[in-house]
């Protein structure tokens, strides 16, 4: 009987696993005859999200040279290297360039196409365009993977769950917001993927409030906008007369930082340096666990100070008062926020735009109050340009010595499982922002009105049959409207998913976390059960899983956390199937 493995989630995650398999398969596989069943709804290779259909509008957050699907010499990896081209090569791009999602999806499916083609003779890949419902079976036997539409299961000795974002049932707070809006013939988009939505509800000429400054509402202002007719003319935007008029804020009250314009040039900070391997498998090692603000922040912020001032002390020497030998020798005994530690960089570091503060980074807005409507739409405005001047200015490279800072600290961080939400939004916030480009029109759709700025600390009531906005940074003031946006993707959730297939798996003895995440083996990505031992037939990886990594495609040469991830999970499939073929032969 041939083997059968089924791969629920057919998009990048799933993609990457697929080529994990064929590029070990000349080492682990024994020739004996393997069905791969990829089971998604949506195409292989882009999957949900980067489907190639889908607003041309909508760009990618990467530019063309940061996004690779292959594996390089810095990945450490048991299985070979199989290096490939990346989008930029791949589609003849300018690298500087932020490619559309469209064409990222086109460079998806060719990916999978190839990975299919580079499988050994003997394994074969049928395509299932069906959402799986659960999953069954027994710990040591074959398990059944329910399909919607089809009576009977798939029979799989193994079952890999790639399943991207999912979709959320709503939250009491949304659920309420909801009710009070079918109630008084309000509108209430809940978070969603925002290319999914449908915005033909949101008039044109009419306030809408929308809660989220992150690149979810960066795709609702872009779809309102051009693509209701309106166009950028330079600086300026032209109104088709079609747009609603948004007003955002969220809790930070300004947009994602723009991605760095620039490339690395020079020696790179030697990482990691203070929160490496054994310093994570010391937090592991504790009898009584760990608190991330006590345990890892610390080491994280002295991690990205190291890589700030590394890059600021050898490409901007003139900008510092001592030899980096010196200082780099004193911060290694400072602690993190300690009086020592600022003592030090202030009298290494003369100007305080050359100092690292993380606090300042993750909340501009602080004690910041305006006195009128129009001296918020002037403060934001100038907070932006000053970031987009900044990120685009090589001078204040130290910045993106942080950005490769933040990637080694969240190789470290996959590690320690679900540690909560607010690192993977402080992550995304200084790693994944929007392209320039996007900031720059941000700023003419608010010098046109279209966009209105909110401020910090936004709230959000539902009262008087409408939906009323404040924020901290206009104390008193409020804007009132009929519609409500909430501009981010739902939180993922066992509980809460929308398909069944996790609320059965948890059901079934899968251990969720505090968050509701699932719990997986970090080595090799089983799913763990309530009593804490590994499931031997279901593996899990991606979002909803509390071993998350920043994407399923990744800059190249960065010893991607993802690609690390996909090889072990690979390999300990093969490995599996292996093992039932020599036992099934005896």
């Amino acid at each position: 009987m041939r083997a059968q493995l089924v791969i629920v989630g057919a998009g990048p995650r799933g993609t990457g696993v697929l080529e994990r398999i064929a590029a070990n398969a000349g080492e682990l596989y024994d020739g004996s005859g393997v069905d791969i069943h990829l089971v998604d709804p949506f195409p292989s290779g882009g999957g949900r999200i980067w489907r190639e259909a889908q607003s041309p509008l909508l760009w990618m957050n990467s530019m063309a040279s940061d996004v690779t699907m292959f594996t390089d010499e810095t990945v450490e990896l048991e299985g070979p290297v199989r290096p490939g081209p990346t989008l930029e090569e791949w589609a003849g791009l300018d690298g500087q360039t932020f490619p559309s999602r469209q064409r990222q999806g086109g460079y998806l499916r060719w990916v999978y196409e190839q990975a299919v083609a580079a499988l050994p003779e003997g394994v074969v890949v049928h395509e299932h365009r069906r959402r799986a419902l659960r999953v069954t079976g027994p710990r040591e036997g074959r398990q059944q993977v329910w399909l919607e539409g089809r009576a009977r299961p798939l029979l799989a000795d193994l079952v890999v769950l790639t399943l991207g974002h999912l979709d959320a049932e709503l939250d009491e707070e949304q659920r309420e917001l909801a009710a009070y809006a079918e109630a008084h013939g309000l509108v209430h988009l809940p978070p969603d993927f925002t290319a999914d939505s449908d915005l033909s509800v949101l008039p044109a000429g009419e306030p809408v409030i929308v809660r989220g400054f992150g690149l979810a509402f960066v795709d609702l202002m872009v779809l309102l906008t051009e693509g209701r007719g309106g166009r950028f003319e330079g600086d300026a935007y032209v109104p088709s007369g079609r747009e609603p008029i948004l007003y955002v804020g969220s809790r930070r009250g300004v947009p994602y930082h723009s991605k760095i314009g620039y490339t690395w040039e020079g020696e790179r900070p030697p990482l990691p340096r203070f929160f490496g391997p054994a310093e994570t498998d010391e937090l592991l090692a504790r009898e009584g666990g760990f608190d991330f603000r006590r345990d890892v922040w610390p080491l994280i912020e002295k991690e990205l100070g190291f890589a700030h001032y590394h890059r600021l002390f050898d490409a901007h020497p003139e900008r510092t008062r001592i030899a980096w030998p010196d200082f780099d020798e004193k911060y290694a005994v400072c602690e993190p926020g300690s009086p020592e530690l600022a003592a030090l960089v202030a009298s290494a570091v003369p100007d305080p735009a050359d100092r690292l503060d993380l606090t300042a980074l993750d909340r501009p807005l602080d004690g910041v109050r305006y006195a009128s409507a129009e001296e918020v739409q002037d403060g934001l405005r100038r907070y932006i340009e000053r970031d987009l001047e900044r990120r685009h200015d090589p001078a204040h490279s130290p910045d993106l010595a942080v950005f490769l800072g933040l990637l080694s600290v969240y190789g470290q961080v996959l590690r320690l499982g679900d540690i909560g939400a607010w690192w993977h939004g402080f992550f995304s916030y200084l790693a994944s922002g929007p392209p320039g480009p996007r900031l720059r029109q941000l700023l003419a759709l608010s010098r046109a009105g279209v966009v209105r700025f909110l401020g910090a600390d936004m709230t959000v009531e539902a009262a008087d049959g409408i939906f009323r906005a404040g924020s901290a940074s206009l104390p008193g003031e409020y804007v009132e409207a009929r519609a409500l946006v909430e501009a981010r993707l739902p939180s993922p959730s066992m509980a809460r998913a929308t398909g069944p297939l996790l609320r059965e798996l948890y059901a079934d003895g899968a251990r969720a976390t505090g968050t509701g995440l699932l719990a997986v083996d970090p080595g090799d990505g089983r799913v763990l059960q309530q009593d804490g031992r590994p499931h031997p037939r279901r593996f899990a990886l991606g979002p909803h899983t509390d071993a998350r990594g920043p994407g399923a495609f990744v800059r190249p040469r960065t010893n991607s956390a993802s690609f690390r991830q996909n090889d072990a999970t690979a390999r300990a499939v093969l490995r599996f199937l292996r093992d039932l073929s020599c036992s099934t032969a005896a």
